[in-house]
């Protein structure tokens, strides 16, 4: 394992969560539905979760964790997006942005646990193992709401 490449690695994924507790901090400011407020604020308690484990292992290989959003910059046009769609109060709007970026979030972990786990420990990979399930069922959470409100 490269050390150099795994804090790279797990660095990404703390962008990551990053973008999502900035993504869903400003749509539970914005939404008046209390339902998804309480979502969002799960989802930011996972990611909080996910990012200090994160750091802690970024730390222990002697690499500083990123305070940053990804560079792409993609993640912040879809939240910029949602902060509209949260604006305008259209459920259906709201979730289907939080589905596009909880879409790019898993994939960012996919990768990393089918391109880049021999850059990580196998205590680390176990870690990110885990995260990916959490973000997933959070995926999934926001595509069952997304079938309710299309039932309407």
């Amino acid at each position: 394992m490269e050390k150099d490449k795994g804090i790279e690695v797990l660095n990404s994924l703390i962008e990551i969560n990053n973008d999502r507790i900035k993504g869903y901090e400003t749509a539970i400011n914005e939404t008046e539905e209390i339902d998804i407020k309480t979502l969002f604020s799960q989802f930011v308690k996972t990611s909080h979760w996910c990012k200090s484990e994160l750091v802690n292992e970024v730390e222990k290989l002697g690499g500083t964790p990123t305070e940053e959003t990804t560079t792409s910059g993609k993640l912040f046009r879809v939240w910029m997006d949602f902060k509209s769609s949260v604006t305008g109060n259209d459920r259906e709007a709201i979730l289907n942005s939080c589905e596009y970026g909880e879409s790019v979030a898993s994939e960012t972990y996919n990768d990393v646990l089918s391109d880049n786990l021999e850059s990580l420990t196998h205590e680390q990979q176990g870690m990110v193992r885990a995260q990916y399930m959490l973000l997933k069922s959070d995926y999934e959470k926001v595509k069952e709401l997304i079938l309710i409100v299309e039932e309407k």
